[in-house]
């Protein structure tokens, strides 16, 4: 089975001319499915322009940003990113849905643009993300949750952040279904 999540690297260098790429620059990616899975490549816009993108199983357009120079932390915590970069280096199929739903965490607050989504010959969907700021490729598997399941798996996604920090968005508390409201069927508003 082909694995169902991967982060491939934006190269500092042209795959072609191995030109070193430039902060601000235009850089092409391709990635190509073959033998041994996927296949990352990144091309200045001299050499994109000598390769057709048609043996290409997806392809784009991106603005290089020279990686900034790490910064150092007085406490490692737990991010949603630093969880989803862990949690795809050891895939485990009982990870697929929270592999998924950190991915739109990480998507909905503009650390991950998705680029992509393409269906394989099994009917899966595998939603093709870049990071913004690094410029990797992160392959992840579209479970295609229910809404139904969403509530369990928010919940895990929560406990293994560490319940929730302050501030954090929290998922609203329903009210019971037998509970009943302060207005009762009978009871009527004055305007």
């Amino acid at each position: 089975m082909a694995q169902d999540w991967d982060i491939k690297p934006r190269d500092s260098a042209c795959h072609q001319c191995q030109t070193p790429f430039e902060d601000g620059q235009i850089c092409h990616s391709r990635l190509v499915f073959g033998t041994e899975g996927y296949r990352r490549t990144d091309l200045c816009e001299t050499c994109q322009a000598s390769r057709p993108e048609a043996d290409a199983w997806s392809a784009w357009q991106g603005v290089y940003r020279a990686p900034p120079p790490p910064e150092e932390e007085a406490l490692k915590k737990e991010t949603a990113e630093s969880m989803l970069r862990r949690l795809m280096e050891d895939p485990e199929e009982s990870r697929l849905n929270v592999v998924f739903i950190l991915a739109v965490m990480l998507e909905r607050k503009r650390i991950l643009v998705e680029k992509d989504v393409r269906e394989r010959e099994d009917g899966t969907l595998v939603r093709l993300y870049e990071h913004r700021a690094t410029g990797e490729t992160f392959l992840v598997r579209d479970p295609q949750l229910k809404l139904s399941e969403l509530d369990s798996v928010q919940t895990e996604v929560i406990a293994m952040l560490g319940g929730g920090a302050p501030g954090a968005e929290q998922p609203a508390a329903e009210p019971e279904p037998d509970t009943p409201s302060a207005e009762g069927p009978d009871a009527c508003t004055t305007e």
